[in-house]
């Protein structure tokens, strides 16, 4: 377990990190997971890690090395656990009796100051994760009447679309029902002269053929008039 972490250090997310070292967040990823091979120890919250100064100046030697990010992720771990190590020896055991706590005034009150501010440094951290997740709450909510507004906004669009689309649907049908109509009727109308001009040649051939008919039957009988007058002349001078 680590015990280099300072009071009061900053923490950084891996977005901060990425910017402080001028390199891609899945960069950060990367070189996390490349130094935790090697057995490097983070702080995590959960899966998520956690990086202070240390880790950047680690990610920082990983980014500027010539040498294969292995084996410089190696000496970075030697390098950390030295650093545990010497944290280890020198580290001040927390008393835990009352016998143990300072009896100089001064002392107890600095030790209570110490607390007292840690305490308030808490709470100002966590009134400003709970506003942090407030304002947090507040862009999901507006996102979410967003994209509510979106949806809406294109079904309504797609259902105007729709409906547009039937109406001239239905005047392109209509249009083409009257044109139907329309031609169905000249047709008609030309088939009507047509049968009257028929009809009317029909008459015009029938009165011609009466007409052809009558004077045939005139010429006819004038011939036979004439024949029979012929016939009395030859018979006169045949006396």
């Amino acid at each position: 377990m680590r015990r280099d972490i300072q009071l009061n250090e900053r923490a950084f997310s891996s977005k901060e990190v990425a910017e402080e070292v001028g390199i891609a967040t899945p960069t950060v990823r990367k070189y996390g997971q490349i130094l935790e091979r090697n057995g490097y120890e983070f702080l995590k919250d959960g899966d998520r890690r956690i990086f202070v100064q240390s880790d950047i100046v680690a990610l920082v030697a990983l980014r500027d090395t010539d040498k294969p990010l292995d084996d410089t992720a190696k000496d970075l771990v030697s390098q950390q656990k030295e650093r545990l190590e010497a944290s280890n020896e020198t580290q001040i055991a927390i008393p835990d009796t009352y016998e143990n706590l300072p009896h100089d005034p001064n002392q107890l009150n600095e030790a209570l100051m110490f607390l007292v501010n840690e305490l308030a440094a808490t709470r100002e951290m966590n009134v400003q994760l709970t506003n942090d997740m407030s304002e947090l709450k507040t862009k999901v909510s507006r996102l979410q009447q967003d994209h509510h507004v979106i949806s809406s906004s294109i079904g309504n669009s797609a259902q105007r679309t729709n409906a547009k689309i039937d109406q001239l649907t239905d005047q392109l049908t209509e249009q083409q029902n009257t044109h139907y109509e329309t031609l169905l009727e000249q047709e008609k109308q030309k088939s009507e002269l047509l049968q009257k001009e028929i009809q009317n040649m029909r008459d015009e051939q029938k009165k011609e053929w009466n007409s052809q008919n009558e004077f045939n039957k005139r010429l006819e009988v004038t011939i036979q008039k004439r024949s029979e007058k012929w016939r009395g002349l030859f018979s006169i001078f045949k006396k």
